[in-house]
């Protein structure tokens, strides 16, 4: 049993979820990597981190999602903090709504909000029996500013963001002392999957104050401290750069 606390990161190979691992890892968790695919890079970031972990799963399979709370409780003894990061996108313009078929509909909300509420539900006992008076367990979502306002790559992506927000209000309220649950809801951020968003680009550029999107180390830092925090829960925390006030 690791007598370091554990977190384990969903899509923590690249953009958002590689850099709340690392950051995680600088503050002093053992990290249970995760993703769909990137096997061989999962593989290098547990081995660079020591004690650390990686475990392949595809989400949009139920089984898969029970196996990877099965496999990193086994392999570590423990579980702190569950930070559910991997999601997926759909681009449609939102007057498209016949493009936005039911198909997406499902495929969004199996990996964007049923997935995290297997997890969470499946991780519940080990996170209980880690937490203490003085040191709750922690779980973090990450959603989407899209979730909070009428924005976002389509309506069935954003609808589905919104969904994981009010999971996380309803579960601080259940899983309450012991367990924490709190969102960051990114807006752009300059990750691999957003890299040909040039209108988003623009966009920040013009209107946000910030007059850019986020680089992922700027979330993770957020992330650190929504963790590091043993009172906070049920927060959505938006970062995107002041748009929302524009």
């Amino acid at each position: 049993m690791s007598e370091k606390r554990v977190a384990l990161v969903t899509g923590s190979t690249s953009g958002i979820g590689m850099a709340i691992a690392k950051q995680l890892s600088e503050d002093g968790f053992v990290i249970a990597f995760h993703s769909k695919s990137s096997l061989e890079t999962g593989q290098a970031l547990a081995q660079s981190h020591p004690g650390s972990s990686y475990t392949q799963a595809d989400l949009a399979d139920q089984k898969q999602v029970c196996y990877l709370i099965t496999e990193v409780v086994s392999h570590h003894g423990r579980l702190d903090v569950l930070v559910n990061n991997a999601g997926i996108n759909a681009v449609i313009p939102h007057n498209s709504l016949k493009e936005a078929s039911a198909e997406i509909w499902r495929n969004l909300y199996e990996v964007n909000v049923i997935a995290p509420w297997t997890l969470i539900a499946e991780a519940e006992s080990a996170l209980r029996k880690s937490s203490s008076s003085d040191r709750p367990s922690c779980i973090l979502n990450i959603s989407s500013h899209a979730g909070v306002r009428p924005k976002g790559a389509s309506i069935p992506y954003a609808a589905s963001k919104a969904a994981l927000n009010h999971m996380t209000r309803l579960l601080a309220v259940s899983l309450a002392p012991q367990i924490r649950v709190n969102s960051v809801a990114p807006g752009l951020v300059e990750t691999p999957m957003t890299e040909n968003w040039t209108e988003a680009r623009k966009l920040w550029k013009e209107r946000s104050p910030m007059g850019r999107g986020a680089q992922p180390a700027e979330i993770a830092q957020l992330a650190s401290m929504l963790i590091a925090s043993n009172y906070l829960t049920g927060e959505i925390l938006v970062s995107d750069g002041g748009l929302n006030l524009t």
